[in-house]
């Protein structure tokens, strides 16, 4: 079992992942809730659970430890003290229609299990599940048609976007949505309280309560000096800045690169447009490619963030960066605009790298896996029919824990 947090790159050999094997919570998702909780369709549970075995099974085939969410913050909240904080916590963040609807969800939940609790606040808690409560008020009777209490959380698969592991540190992300931010308290509890994930010594470069939002997918580690973030639909300006000034003050990075993205939810995160597959390769979405607003941020006198604009081509400033003569962007759908747009809207740019240029992908993005593998990219690829219904690709679906330095 590897202990601790060392991620330092996004290519280096991946040697520790964490997941969560998608489960009971989407079978809440009808098209009512659809908006509310941020899908655009049902996947059909029994196959994408199958499909995420066969995930985790590749990065096991290929020498990664794999550790699930689940197991991971049953841990953290072994003890009666901490799993009452946690239960506290987690509803302090529900929107209830009463106090009384809340101190019944409390003492349905503090009877579990650790384990059993944590797998029903990801289920979400149905109004079926407290048969002895009867609504007491206005605002529950108008509420009694919605069949839950707690919502589910079927974005909860997509474990890089509730934090990110960067450098010997974790960020513990303030999601952009609702809907979202309680999946960032399961880690929360995990860095605070699980030694084995995160033990002490392990750096905080953004917290669950900083006010603005910041989202894992548009966090990338691009060198042991750089890292780069997306300011997209879900991260903020002011969520970068605060990220930035606690890596670059308490750690060994020189520079934050800033990609400004288009907002939109095809485009959702940095990752959906642009991963790093080789030492000099990245994959990358056409529509991004020009113009795009870069920014580096750095440490200037006095410790304050400096920032200056880059107005190169995208691929001179990622060379320029990276000390490499030249690199090469690899095109999702190569030179066919439809062929690229469809293979985008299927994660064909969201690579998973396990290995200097060695990536998993989604193996319906055939003619972006055919362009990699031309350019000397060993291509894994796994079933995706029903998990990429979640619009999120391999990268999306795993947090990176620990990889060797290149």
């Amino acid at each position: 079992m590897i202990q601790g947090v060392h991620n330092y790159s996004e290519i280096g050999r991946l040697k520790k992942v964490l997941l969560h094997r998608i489960g009971v919570e989407v079978d809440g998702l009808v098209p009512d809730n659809f908006a509310r909780l941020l899908f655009d369709d049902i996947p059909y549970l029994k196959v994408a659970q199958q499909e995420h075995d066969r995930f985790a099974d590749i990065l096991r085939n290929n020498g990664v430890e794999v550790v699930y969410y689940v197991d991971e913050t049953a841990k953290a909240i072994n003890s009666p003290v901490v799993k009452d904080r946690f239960i506290r916590e987690m509803l302090d963040e529900v929107s209830f229609s009463s106090r009384g609807v809340k101190e019944a969800v409390y003492a349905y939940l503090i009877g579990m299990q650790p384990r059993d609790l944590i797998e029903k606040v990801i289920a979400g808690v149905r109004k079926s599940d407290i048969t002895e409560y009867t609504p007491k008020t206005l605002a529950e009777k108008i509420d009694e048609a919605y069949p839950f209490y707690m919502d589910p959380m079927p974005n909860m698969y997509f474990t890089r976007d509730q934090g990110a592991c960067v450098g010997n540190g974790i960020t513990i992300h303030h999601m952009s949505t609702a809907t979202r931010r309680r999946e960032s308290l399961l880690l929360k509890y995990m860095y605070e309280y699980n030694s084995d994930f995160a033990p002490a010594g392990t750096e905080k470069w953004f917290d669950y309560n900083d006010p603005y939002s910041l989202e894992g997918g548009d966090i990338l580690v691009l060198s042991k000096d750089i890292a780069a973030v997306g300011l997209s639909e879900r991260t903020t300006a002011a969520g970068i800045e605060t990220f930035a000034r606690n890596l670059l003050t308490g750690s060994d990075f020189k520079k934050v690169l800033v990609f400004n993205i288009p907002k939109k939810r095809a485009f959702m995160h940095l990752d959906t447009v642009f991963t790093m597959v080789d030492y000099d390769k990245f994959s990358i979405h056409p529509e991004i490619e020009g113009p795009l607003q870069l920014f580096e941020l750095s440490l200037g006198a006095g410790g304050e963030i400096s920032m200056k604009s880059m107005t190169d081509d995208l691929a001179s400033i990622l060379a320029c960066e990276l000390g490499l003569p030249a690199v090469k962007l690899i095109r999702c759908g190569g030179d066919d605009a439809m062929a690229a747009q469809r293979e985008q809207w299927n994660d064909g740019s969201n690579t998973l790298c396990i290995a200097p240029g060695k990536v998993i992908t989604y193996e319906r993005n055939y003619v972006t896996n055919d362009l990699l593998d031309k350019s000397g990219v060993e291509v894994l690829t796994m079933p995706s029919s029903e998990l990429s219904r979640g619009r999120g690709g391999p990268r999306c679906m795993s947090c990176p824990v620990f990889r060797e330095d290149l």
